[in-house]
């Protein structure tokens, strides 16, 4: 790859191309609209111009280069066949982005990004537009504080450089990078990953990040995201169907399309107590991994392993990605925790790099529209539910009544 080319991949994880197969598949012509929204009371608009921002977008606008291709292409599932099929390919190489708009919201005074398109193009918008603002915010506020970038890059390294001591003596923890979102830079974050694949090459399996797995030779980590069962229960919305009776079918499209490959379940789209009743227990023994994202992480483990045991499962033979809020002594924690009981893998992100001693945004680019129906999220904190008040409403209900009946069916049993 041409480092002066502009490539969406270098703000691309790679759970994006994996579901945009999906997407592609089954739902090409869905349109989404996904929209950023702060998290924090810190004004990205402070340091970020919009006019700055929506300059750079543009420039990717042309979407996926043809090395970019050729890049998917190479890639193999574990029985030789290609990842990625020459249909999507070629969709992705014949198609532009569709149109991302950058503004000055008048209600706070904030950035404001919205994308609206075909599910399989508009999805890439997420990851690329978090990673260049963050890029942006970080180079114009250091300019405008007069902070040396060479002092902060000493300090990021000496924090770096803790965390590999720490695990060279635990090559038991095992860890991708998931960083691109919220990194503080694209040289930042190439400069961690090219320290961690040198100095802890038995600890580090590979990273999200597309571009860099592919300059640096590195295996490409990521599976699905709450995007999906949230898209999915949109359209079941739309066809006048309960929304959560679409979560399994996720899993099954999911498992159709990769065949036993990517086999990590993300638990906590609609709590993770509607997951461990809606996966099947023929599911839980074909897939490998469950990943946790929310909630305490220890009583989830715990949870986990319960949920094999009682199906006569070995959690020893299945893993949990650990990926909400990580940092080394949390990783180190959970480690010790489950040794010898499940396997863990952990996907770390923020605090792996944008740890330069400044403080790092908040902010998210979610799926809110699907065909003019509002996405939902029922987190497992409570509080921090997402979507229309209604509709977070009529997803409870669904929940409590499916819960309900599971209770009842197992009085029943007892």
């Amino acid at each position: 790859m041409n480092e002066s080319t502009p490539h969406i991949s270098r703000g691309l994880d790679y759970y994006k191309a994996t579901m945009g197969q999906l997407e592609y598949t089954k739902h090409l012509d869905a349109e989404v609209t996904f929209e950023l929204k702060n998290r924090s009371s810190d004004r990205l608009a402070e340091f970020v111009d919009p006019s700055e921002l929506q300059d750079k977008l543009d420039t990717l606008r042309d979407g996926w280069q043809p090395d970019e291709i050729a890049y998917l292409a190479g890639l193999h599932n574990q029985d030789g066949s290609a990842q990625f099929t020459e249909d999507y390919l070629d969709f992705l190489a014949d198609n532009p982005l569709p149109p991302v708009t950058v503004s000055l919201n008048e209600g706070n005074n904030d950035i404001a990004v919205s994308a609206t398109g075909a599910w399989p193009l508009v999805t890439f918008w997420e990851t690329v537009v978090m990673s260049e603002l963050n890029e942006l915010y970080f180079a114009n506020k250091l300019k405008a504080e007069g902070r040396s970038l060479e002092e902060l890059y000493a300090e990021g390294d000496r924090r770096l450089t803790e965390k590999i001591n720490i695990l060279r003596d635990r090559p038991d923890i095992k860890f991708s990078d998931f960083g691109t979102r919220r990194r503080f830079s694209y040289e930042w974050h190439r400069h961690v990953i090219e320290r961690l694949a040198n100095e802890l090459p038995d600890n580090f399996i590979g990273t999200s990040n597309i571009y860099l797995a592919n300059k640096l030779g590195l295996p490409p980590i990521g599976t699905f995201a709450h995007e999906l069962p949230m898209v999915y229960a949109a359209l079941a919305d739309q066809a006048g169907k309960k929304p959560l009776g679409s979560h399994n079918q996720v899993i099954q499209d999911w498992e159709a399309l990769y065949r036993g490959d990517l086999s990590t379940a993300l638990t906590d789209t609609f709590t993770s107590e509607f997951f461990f009743s809606d996966f099947t227990p023929t599911q839980a023994r074909r897939w490998k991994a469950l990943r946790h994202d929310s909630g305490d992480p220890v009583e989830f483990g715990e949870r986990v392993i319960q949920f094999y045991e009682r199906l006569g499962i070995n959690p020893r033979e299945k893993t949990i990605v650990f990926s909400d809020g990580l940092d080394i002594a949390t990783i180190v924690k959970l480690a010790d925790h489950f040794k010898e009981r499940i396997g863990t893998m952990f996907g770390w992100g923020t605090t792996l790099t944008n740890d330069l001693g400044v403080k790092a945004n908040n902010f998210v680019m979610k799926a809110t529209i699907v065909n003019g129906f509002p996405t939902v999220k029922l987190s497992d904190v409570l509080g921090k539910h997402t979507g229309p008040p209604e509709k977070i409403l009529l997803y409870e209900t669904e929940l409590n009544q499916i819960l309900a009946d599971i209770a009842l069916r197992e009085l029943a049993v007892a």
